[in-house]
């Protein structure tokens, strides 16, 4: 994501429309080999299987497995009374296992190294939407978060790639204001309901 700064008009020997970036960081990593046949039927299995919207969402959770790898390797050769490898390391694994992609019997750095991304994309609230049963399908679940029909605990989420944490989990469920959760019924239901009644009044006039 890039942030920029624009630089005031006022300040002297600077144009106006001078823009001064202050920070950028890659969110996706393209493949080096775009038409390696074995990532792309992998990459395909993926998008279908969790309901992707493109690849870069995979190659977006492959660039943050591979950062957290990065760091769980570079920890691995401090030593074992390491200040940095304890304090970093145990707040990596914290926070690996207050999302759920690791479990608490496998804390430490080695297990690290061996997740996959797969495990990442299981802790999308599109794919517990779905596991919970409340989708007809995984895509959609996707549709349903899209319009606002699912919330996390009180607040409403429509972000499909959110990362839901182990404690927050238990609080998905639809929207209080959803036609899903108990609120007004969507625009065809109203029509069909109408239509319903109709000949209903029709019956009690004659």
């Amino acid at each position: 994501m890039c942030m920029y700064i624009t630089v005031p008009s006022d300040l002297p020997n600077v144009a106006s429309w001078l823009v001064a970036p202050v920070e950028c960081s890659k969110t996706v990593k393209t493949p080096r080999r775009p038409y390696e046949k074995e990532r792309l039927d992998r990459e395909l299995k993926l998008v279908g299987e969790f309901g992707l919207r493109n690849k870069s969402e995979v190659w977006r959770v492959q660039l943050t497995l591979a950062k957290i790898r990065k760091a769980a390797r570079e920890l691995l050769t401090l030593d074992d009374k390491d200040s940095r490898r304890l304090f970093e390391g145990n707040a990596l694994l914290r926070r690996l296992v207050r999302i759920g992609v690791l479990d608490e019997s496998r804390m430490r750095l080695d297990f690290v190294l061996g997740l996959k991304v797969e495990d990442f994309l299981e802790r999308r609230l599109q794919t517990q939407v779905f596991k919970l049963g409340l989708a007809k399908s995984i895509h959609h679940a996707r549709v349903l978060i899209r319009q606002r029909h699912i919330r996390v605990g009180k607040q409403i989420v429509n972000v499909p790639s959110f990362v839901v944490r182990l404690d927050s989990q238990k609080h998905i469920d639809f929207a209080l204001n959803s036609p899903f959760g108990g609120g007004r019924a969507g625009r065809n239901k109203r029509k069909a309901s109408k239509k319903a009644d109709a000949p209903a009044e029709e019956a009690d006039e004659e």
